[in-house]
């Protein structure tokens, strides 16, 4: 293909804010993603994502704008999630299962009830090509809270990821920065609502971090690593899907899933290759 063909797809309108809302979201996906990963909390982005879509429903009924109950639906969710396994017998991951599984269902059930011009493709699976000015702004203001806050607070959020225990013993303030997590996660859930839904969000919530720590062996490197990683795959899938014909969200979340298997397989090797060079130092 020669440079005019190549360049095609940076001068229409509507992939050029394809390409921003891409720039904008992949931050706090990105950052957020690290401290989900190492917190083991991946069913809990899943569990976010899918019960969003009652409050979704219920904010179209009430005529207020859908990101107000998408948040709302999500800090219900994060709040029943933790008040529920912190207060019962019952594990965090059957929590969440029952929870996300429910709420989702209320919103499939009100959706099919009542009579809307709002596609449910749109919102399960992205709307890419046809974000708005006013979503590019709500996206951007979500992304500087969010973004700014998991910067300046990464080392006491690590602490209270890896021991909430010693955590707490050092004066943090550990409640607060439990349920902080859960309203930064909801709110990057609805910054993604309109780039990739709520389904294949929980793609860029998990993927980055966990190529991430794939690739290094700090925290602090790790944050910065995921940025690029997603933030690349996203204008790469938007990029190609061009071409492909194909939606931009599922085309980023495959390009995010091949680099993992990537990171993966080198990572298996250079394990090899470093027990092989043990046994071989011990035999000498």
């Amino acid at each position: 293909m020669d440079l005019d063909t190549l360049l095609l797809p940076f001068r229409f309108p509507f992939m050029q804010n394809a390409f921003l809302i891409c720039i904008i979201v992949a931050i706090p996906t990105a950052l957020l993603s690290c401290f989900l990963v190492m917190k083991g909390w991946a069913l809990m982005g899943d569990a976010v994502s899918h019960a969003i879509l009652p409050g979704i429903v219920l904010a179209y009924i009430l005529g207020i704008p859908l990101l107000i109950g998408a948040f709302a639906a999500g800090m219900v969710c994060s709040l029943a999630t933790g008040y529920l396994s912190g207060n019962s017998r019952v594990k965090q991951d059957t929590v969440m299962g029952v929870v996300f599984s429910g709420m989702f269902g209320l919103g499939i059930v009100l959706y099919v009830s009542i009579e809307s011009n709002a596609h449910l493709d749109h919102i399960l699976f992205g709307n890419m090509l046809g974000v708005e000015r006013h979503e590019l702004i709500t996206a951007g203001i979500i992304a500087m809270v969010v973004g700014g806050l998991l910067v300046l607070k990464w080392k006491d959020l690590v602490l209270h990821s890896f021991d909430a225990a010693q955590a707490k013993a050092s004066g943090l303030p550990v409640n607060l920065m439990h349920y902080g997590l859960l309203a930064a996660l909801s709110l990057t859930i609805v910054a993604t609502l309109s780039a990739a839904g709520l389904i294949l969000a929980i793609g860029l919530l998990i993927a980055p971090g966990a190529i991430a720590f794939l690739l290094v062996r700090t925290f602090g490197s790790m944050l910065w690593v995921s940025v690029l990683v997603c933030m690349a795959s996203m204008l790469a899938g938007t990029y190609a899907s061009f071409f492909l014909d194909s939606a931009p969200a599922p085309t980023i979340i495959l390009i995010l899933t091949g680099i993992f298997l990537i990171a993966f397989i080198r990572r298996q090797i250079l394990n090899r290759q470093t027990s092989l060079r043990r046994i071989e130092a011990a035999g000498d």
